[in-house]
């Protein structure tokens, strides 16, 4: 199995970065992860004044898969995740949904014990890891690792963890899959700016799916199936993510517009993944127990 060292990571996806590691079609792929204020953050008492914010949201990657082409589908199956022995929750004043009440900095460093992440002595989270920033060089110019889009990126989707298979576009030539930003624990909108971040490894397997494109990324864990979409405008990428599945559902069930949409009404879910970057990220999700495989697959 190949693994590529946190080390080797980029700040931009970008089909400029030359790629760090080239593998053929359903390869194994290991990559160690940075948390995504790059292991500087300490002490809690640390101040923000002395983050270096050019070294933040690091990806390691990229990956270029040999048989993946622009058009193509990228699947990424997502084998294991394990995470450090601690994590960073952060409050940042003007970052998040409740930034404006924010009146000073401040980091929170919890352990990470068995399958427990501990807030403080008398509350205790679940730990349940996964991948905040997962994509491919997008189309044209390079996005910053810490804005989400068609290609993937800093989407935030706690859907995206160990077991769960990620549907990527691809744009560039080999794909350059690159990933980070795990996190220990994390809240659907992640509406502090940070989940609890933590540096750790993943273990994916790559495929390359021809025949078959998607225009934005799509999920699939052990029930629903997921389809994702950013946006400046939250009730934008809503309806970008619903209007991706109802074209699905249309497809599977040989429904019509409307009995698809009526479907997606009685039996999906509109979510938030992410209220807090520079676009914000929804998913809708149906169940698989009324589509039972995706068209491309």
């Amino acid at each position: 199995m190949k693994k590529i060292s946190k080390d080797q990571h980029v700040f931009m996806m970008d089909k400029e970065h030359p790629p760090v590691l080239k593998v053929k079609s359903g390869s194994v792929v290991t990559f160690e992860t940075y948390d995504c204020f790059q292991n500087q953050i300490t002490k809690e008492a640390q101040s923000m004044e002395a983050l270096d914010w050019g070294h933040v949201n690091p990806a390691t990657g990229p990956l270029f898969i040999e048989e993946a082409e622009p058009g193509d589908v990228l699947e990424i199956n997502i084998q294991r995740i394990a995470v450090n022995s601690s994590g960073v929750l952060a409050a940042i004043p003007d970052a998040g949904l409740l930034g404006d009440q924010v009146k000073t900095s401040k980091f929170k460093i919890l352990p990470i014990k068995g399958d427990k992440v501990l807030f403080d002595e008398n509350i205790e989270l679940p730990l349940e890891p996964m991948i905040g920033v997962i994509g491919v060089a997008p189309e044209g110019e390079g996005v910053p690792c810490g804005t989400p889009g068609a290609h993937g990126g800093n989407m935030d989707n706690k859907k995206i963890k160990e077991g769960a298979t990620v549907f990527l576009p691809v744009h560039q030539k080999g794909a350059l899959l690159s990933m980070g930003d795990l996190h220990g624990a994390m809240g659907d909108g992640e509406i502090m700016v940070s989940g609890v971040e933590v540096g750790g490894e993943v273990t994916v397997q790559v495929k390359v799916i021809k025949d078959h494109s998607i225009n934005n990324p799509m999920v699939e864990d052990s029930e629903y199936f997921y389809t994702v979409a950013s946006h400046r405008e939250l009730l934008a990428a809503v309806k970008i993510a619903t209007e991706d599945m109802q074209k699905l559902v249309m497809k599977e069930l040989e429904l019509s517009f409307n009995e698809a949409g009526m479907l997606l009404s009685a039996a999906g879910n509109a979510e938030i993944c992410q209220v807090v970057d520079p676009l914000v990220t929804a998913r809708f999700g149906f169940p698989k127990y009324l589509m039972k495989h995706l068209i491309f697959k």
